[in-house]
């Protein structure tokens, strides 16, 4: 039978206990890049949990620290890792982020960057799924409007229509109606990307959200942008 890609407790202390000796969470920025690159080199691939414990050990607390934009270096070495790390890069570090209390605003913004330009398809829709398990505030909002705001090539059909949409319509604040350009291939980034029912339960969302958000630009924004697409189709 094939061996599990993952590691036993034990190991995963050992791992933690060499990054702590290591000081890998400490270590200087430009030092970081590097070893995010020869970590990229190594093979075979690191393990799902392996990947987990250093995004961790690598990443959180720089992160969660935060007070200004990241550093170029910092940048570098976040888009070296999520290249092939993405995923228990965003089941740790991103998850951990989208819950922490407060607004975050460096945080936010550092998630809406990697969504916009380094995360893959399949990561994104992951960081969507996990906006979607927290009650919406105006700290993720941002974070959905990075989605939609995906660039995407060519053109795609457009999503099938749904009904939903023409509840925000009708209960989107004023804001909402704003000469706002919309992200382009709104209807394609979702064709590609979002399958119908997380497509369904982002709109459900909004929708039961709709009154705590009625004078929010942020959340006018993102409607804009859904309603936009569907406008022929919305009464």
């Amino acid at each position: 039978a094939a061996v599990p890609n993952v590691l036993v407790p034990s190991a995963i202390l050992q791992l933690e206990g060499l990054c702590s000796f290591l000081q890998l969470s400490t270590c200087p920025e430009h030092l970081l890049v590097r070893f995010c690159g020869w970590l990229l080199a190594l093979s075979p691939d690191l393990s799902y949990t392996s990947a987990a414990v250093l995004a961790e050990q690598l990443f959180l607390r720089r992160v969660l620290s935060l007070t200004q934009p990241p550093s170029r270096h910092l940048m570098a070495a976040l888009a070296s890792f999520c290249s092939k790390y993405s995923q228990p890069f965003c089941r740790v570090v991103v998850a951990a982020v989208l819950r922490e209390p407060g607004e975050g605003a460096e945080q936010t913004k550092l998630v809406c960057e990697l969504v916009e330009e380094c995360l893959e398809p399949d990561c994104v829709r992951l960081v969507l799924s996990q906006v979607l398990e927290l009650p919406l505030s105006e700290k993720l909002l941002p974070v959905v409007q990075a989605v939609l705001g995906r660039q995407v090539r060519g053109d795609m059909p457009l999503s099938p229509f749904s009904p939903t949409l023409a509840f925000l319509a009708s209960s989107s604040s004023a804001g909402a109606r704003t000469s706002a350009s919309p992200p382009p291939h709104v209807g394609a980034l979702f064709q590609e990307m979002l399958p119908p029912e997380l497509f369904d339960l982002l709109v459900r969302t909004l929708c039961r959200q709709a009154p705590a958000f009625a004078v929010s630009l942020n959340y006018a924004k993102l409607v804009t942008a859904m309603l936009t697409t569907y406008q022929s189709q919305v009464s």
